[in-house]
């Protein structure tokens, strides 16, 4: 089944040319079906490439799903034409009286900014908070991984001396959990941060479950005992050439980036770097959204639950 996004978002074209079953939604109103509502926190700089990443990690399912784009940074944009803002992306206040099956919240370029000083930090609580009663799984990719950990846990922001860059081994710590499904023993998910997530530290202040981890990244999968809250700590949704965009950025501004570990081929800059995590990536998304998404939310969304106790499918 497809997912159903506005007619002229550029992703549309992208995912087409991939053969992604993508629907416009002219097409979709005379489908006499309750489809899947997707929100999109989006606070990646570049929001168009990571619009088209995400969206293909939600096509690989056999439900429909509707996606609304949201913003909560009013400042003018240096990556994002400022029309696409416009066009395609809704306001806190537009949506907060509506209800979703799921929610997804990005990372974003924040690593060595503290809580305080984050210009919208106000209003990602606010979002999250909202989300307990209104959303019935939520997705916290990377930085809002940590962000997650802080509004819901209180834990204070871990940083690295160093970046976290690469493609990286993590080992499965449980085969059976919904969320673990098909995955190998040891699978590669890359990373791309200063945030820390030592595995003692959530194991100690969180009733998480820890899904996935390795002596390198810390803590890389981890869900609430309710499945309503699910954290990762990577970017499984990147594609092959976004770490190296990163890190050519990264040289070109005089910041002296190390390579990004077991990326390039023999360590070359120069050759062409291998995506060995998308398999990963779309098995993670399928299992999020059938397992924590599709057999927790009710019918009818607005029977969600405030207390947060768990969902079951009408």
């Amino acid at each position: 089944m497809p997912i159903r996004i506005p007619d002229r978002l550029p992703a549309a074209n992208v995912l087409t040319q991939e053969n992604i079953f993508v629907m416009s939604e002219t097409r979709a109103v005379n489908q006499e079906i309750r489809p899947m509502r997707m929100l999109l926190l989006n606070l990646m700089p570049k929001k168009i490439e990571t619009e088209t990443q995400l969206l293909r990690m939600l096509s690989n399912s056999p439900l429909q799903i509707d996606v609304d784009l949201l913003r909560i940074d009013d400042r003018p944009s240096k990556n994002t034409p400022q029309s696409h803002l416009e066009s395609f992306y809704h306001e806190f206040e537009q949506v907060q009286d509506q209800f979703y099956d799921g929610l997804i919240i990005t990372g974003a370029p924040l690593g060595l900014t503290d809580f305080s000083d984050v210009v919208y930090w106000d209003k990602i609580a606010q979002v999250v908070e909202w989300a307990k009663s209104h959303v019935t799984s939520t997705l916290f990719l990377c930085w809002a991984a940590q962000a997650g950990l802080k509004l819901l846990y209180d834990i204070d922001k871990q940083t690295r001396l160093e970046k976290l860059s690469g493609v990286y081994e993590h080992q499965n710590l449980d085969q059976y959990d919904p969320l673990m499904r098909g995955f190998d023993d040891v699978f590669l998910a890359p990373h791309s941060r200063y945030a820390d997530f030592p595995l003692d530290l959530i194991q100690k202040k969180t009733d998480l479950k820890i899904l996935a981890a390795s002596e390198q990244v810390g803590v890389y999968l981890a869900v609430s005992p309710d499945g309503r809250q699910v954290f990762v700590t990577g970017h499984p949704e990147y594609d092959a050439d976004t770490l190296g965009n990163e890190y050519r950025r990264d040289l070109e501004v005089g910041i002296a980036p190390k390579m990004p570990t077991n990326y390039y081929p023999n360590d070359d800059a120069n050759q062409t770097p291998r995506a060995t995590w998308r398999s990963h990536g779309h098995l993670l998304f399928s299992n999020w959204l059938n397992y924590h998404v599709y057999q927790l939310t009710p019918y009818n969304l607005e029977t969600l639950n405030a207390a947060g106790e768990s969902l079951t499918r009408d």
